[in-house]
């Protein structure tokens, strides 16, 4: 079960919170970019980058001198996936459908040469599953100019709104339409780097999308 922490316990709307850590595991895992929240001298930032899962750990990356790593303590990381426009009969009653997950945590600088290449490796594979094992690995040097954080995902919340929009019933007998605009997400066709070999084809774990 997900956490129930002073943080992650919803206040309103309690109906869309999810309770279930499988619940989290695939919001995460449908994702390709969080939003990394961290405090620099005292100021919010917020950067979208990003981010891998292996079990109950979340791995993000960046450069050495990103101000946004090396301020990391205390963080919040989210990520959503807008589903859908939900138009009301009633401008108060409109909203979206969509999936969101919450993580609080203290961010933990990754130091072990193992654990950080696996880190990048499940960043890497997040965004294109079979690329890590399709391309040079990184190099000594290419590894000391990244940075690689851990966050658990002990305290965290998962929030989900899906189906028709909820008028007043006063309000269903009004001459307004009302529905659910569905959005969706794709992959085009791949675009093939200008000076990649002419020999050289999509290879399978890159075409099958």
């Amino acid at each position: 079960m997900l956490s129930t922490t002073a943080r992650t316990v919803l206040n309103r709307s309690k109906d869309r919170a999810r309770a279930d850590r499988e619940d989290l595991y695939a919001v995460l895992d449908a994702g390709l970019i969080c939003h990394l929240g961290v405090v620099v001298n005292g100021a919010p930032m917020v950067i979208p980058t990003g981010y891998g899962r292996l079990d109950d750990t979340l791995y993000l990356h960046g450069s050495t001198g990103a101000t946004s790593l090396r301020h990391a303590g205390e963080v919040c990381v989210t990520v959503t996936h807008l589903d859908g426009v939900v138009l009301a009969r009633s401008v108060f009653h409109h909203s979206v459908n969509y999936r969101s997950a919450m993580i609080y945590g203290t961010a933990r600088r990754v130091e072990d040469p193992d654990e950080h290449l696996a880190g990048l490796r499940a960043v890497t594979e997040q965004l294109a599953p079979g690329q890590w094992d399709a391309t040079r690995l990184p190099t000594k040097k290419e590894l000391a100019q990244t940075a690689v954080l851990a966050l658990s995902l002990e305290e965290a919340s998962v929030k989900v709104r899906q189906g028709p929009p909820v008028d007043d019933e006063e309000d269903y007998d009004t001459p307004v339409w009302a529905g659910v605009l569905p959005l969706t997400v794709s992959w085009g066709t791949p675009q093939p780097d200008p000076r990649l070999r002419p020999d050289i084809t999509v290879p399978p774990h890159i075409a099958y999308r």
